[in-house]
């Protein structure tokens, strides 16, 4: 599975901005309150967790999964970094809200078929599951041309997995949520070079370089886009 560990560090998706907005979205999907249950299964820094659980004030912390070990996770949340059906298999309690946020394409067709069961199987009673994964059309995301090469690539095998997601849970509801990033191109290049999304993961660094070069001449000195997502919602009853 690819590891992707500069997603959340200090990009627009670790903003107070971005957060806020996020979370108004997803408060619409499902209602919390401070007994709610979380899981976040690839929550990275816990960012978007660990502001609900300040939030609220939740009796118990939610829980974050990744496989990734980072200094700076987030202390309001219950990080473990474990594999997550291992983490099932000895999970004894069920979830208000279970978030999967751009992290069911790294599973292959049958660890996500698992995944999606599993999940079912450990909502509470009107729990929902949320799924959230890159637009698949249209994408706004700056991109130089390698990068855009295999970002549509990738768009092109998210299209079928939320195709499957949608028949394997069923009675699902679909929506999409916008955020409207305004960055500095420096600030862009900054993150292109920490590889912040999976097609710039096994990218060689002479990659990166000359794809840098075309931003730098493409784009102006102040980047405008929409990150938008699709959002998969599932509810237990």
């Amino acid at each position: 599975m690819i590891q992707l560990k500069n997603w959340d560090n200090k990009t627009w998706l670790s903003s107070a901005s971005y957060l806020n907005a996020f979370n108004s979205f997803l408060l619409k999907k499902k209602k919390l309150n401070k007994n709610s249950k979380i899981l976040d299964i690839g929550c990275g820094r816990g960012k978007v967790i660990g502001s609900l659980s300040r939030k609220f004030k939740l009796s118990n912390k939610p829980i974050g999964i990744d496989p990734i070990v980072h200094k700076d996770v987030d202390k309001s949340i219950d990080f473990r970094n474990q594999d997550i059906f291992k983490f099932f298999k000895v999970n004894n309690q069920k979830f208000d809200l279970i978030l999967i946020k751009q992290t069911l394409h790294f599973f292959n067709k049958s660890k996500r078929q698992e995944l999606l069961k599993t999940c079912k199987n450990n909502l509470k009673k009107n729990g929902v599951l949320l799924i959230l994964s890159l637009n698949t059309s249209k994408n706004e995301i700056p991109c130089f041309q390698l990068m855009k090469q295999r970002l549509n690539r990738g768009l092109a095998r998210d299209s079928i997995m939320l195709n499957s997601v949608n028949k394997i849970l069923k009675n699902t509801k679909i929506d999409k949520f916008k955020y409207e990033v305004s960055t500095t191109k420096d600030k862009y290049i900054k993150i292109l070079k920490q590889r912040y999304i999976s097609c710039l993961v096994n990218l060689t660094n002479d990659q990166i370089k000359k794809g840098i070069n075309e931003i730098k001449s493409n784009y102006s000195n102040r980047i405008l886009f929409n990150d938008i997502l699709i959002c998969i919602k599932y509810k237990y009853y």
